[in-house]
């Protein structure tokens, strides 16, 4: 099969054929149809994101395709199925802390180094072997319309935040970082799950006014300018913020963190998911007395459970998270280091770099 394969760090993908993957037990085929390309692809590519990734790989986290065939302890999936392909994979054998690979993106640890072995390619292929969990039913798609579905997957980042912090319809979130790809991506989910507002903090005044025009009254924007930010951001909501949820990208440093975390009302809950502190820096200092004296809940959040891929979809299919928001460019899998530039070049928000197979 036809795949771009990355051989070297800081050299260009090369197109190639590979081999085919081998279906086993407790897998699934995939005929990839539309692969995402992250807009910070192309760092992880040079190596700037130092992550952990054996080489050579066929990269791409992620996918919307049809099954072409199934491992004996698949029940309801059939060939032709259209599905969402999960890249978290998680190792069977620790239901508690099990590890974890990012596929064709990256790993956490060693036990996740170990499954790239097995599960390390990516999406950036004709097919995609993926754990049969991993293979989530999307139902009837127009083929026209795949690459759009692809929007899922950014979606599920900061889905997988929002739902560890329980966020409740009616409730006030703060989103740091929402002028971002996953940021901007959090405030359409917390608006399709009920939140009541969403306040938007950013420095870039065009795309907060992009997020106002998109979404009216329910959404708060303000410009950060380092200053009494902290005051500035909890005058901006309605009432109390109820939840904090942190996307703010490596290059960010920990202050707008502190100044949105310190927003949260008594009893709030904050979720860090960005790359802050990634590459180095400082740490985030919250102060201890007023995490005590107010209960406050601060949760660290890598990616989201399984389980959260259904429910987003149920979401979309329902009209609550609205697809359409999203525009969608294409590539062909040969012109794959044109996807990466394109990914990259600076239009993020509401944008989806596709390539397609």
């Amino acid at each position: 099969m036809k795949a771009a394969v990355l051989e070297e760090f800081g050299k260009p993908l090369a197109v190639r054929d590979v081999p085919a993957p081998v279906l086993g037990t407790g897998e699934v085929l995939v005929d990839v149809v539309a692969a995402p390309v992250l807009p910070y692809a192309a760092e992880v590519f040079r190596g700037e994101r130092n992550y952990l990734l054996t080489l050579p790989v066929v990269p791409g986290a992620g996918a919307v395709g049809r099954v072409r065939a199934t491992g004996p302890d698949a029940t309801r999936l059939a060939a032709g199925d259209w599905v969402l392909c999960d890249p978290v994979i998680r190792s069977r054998d620790d239901a508690l802390t099990p590890d974890i690979t990012l596929q064709g993106l990256s790993a956490r640890g060693e036990g996740g180094v170990v499954l790239q072995r097995h599960f390390g390619h990516g999406s950036y292929a004709e097919q995609l072997l993926v754990p049969t969990e991993n293979a989530i039913p999307l139902g009837r798609v127009d083929p026209a319309e795949a690459g759009r579905w692809t929007a899922l997957s950014l979606c599920l980042v900061p889905y997988g935040g929002l739902l560890a912090a329980d966020l409740r319809p009616g409730e006030t979130v703060l989103v740091s970082g929402a002028t971002g790809n996953f940021g901007s991506a959090g405030v359409a989910v917390a608006l399709a799950m009920g939140a009541a507002c969403v306040v938007a903090p950013g420095r870039d005044e065009a795309a907060l006014a992009d997020l106002e025009r998109r979404f009216g009254a329910r959404v708060r924007t303000v410009r950060l300018t380092g200053d009494g930010d902290t005051d500035r951001l909890r005058r901006a909501a309605p009432g109390p913020i109820d939840v904090v949820l942190d996307l703010l990208p490596p290059s960010a440093g920990t202050a707008p963190v502190r100044a949105a975390a310190m927003t949260v009302r008594e009893h709030g809950r904050v979720v860090l998911m960005g790359g802050v502190g990634m590459l180095g820096g400082d740490d985030l200092a919250l102060p201890y007395p007023w995490l005590m004296r107010n209960n406050i809940t601060v949760r660290g959040q890598w990616l989201c459970p399984r389980k959260a891929n259904a429910s987003l979809i149920a979401l979309a299919r329902a009209g609550l998270l609205d697809l359409d928001r999203f525009s969608v460019t294409e590539f062909r899998l040969d012109d794959v280091a044109d996807a990466v530039a394109h990914a990259a070049s600076g239009r993020t928000r509401f944008a989806l770099t596709v390539i397609r197979p």
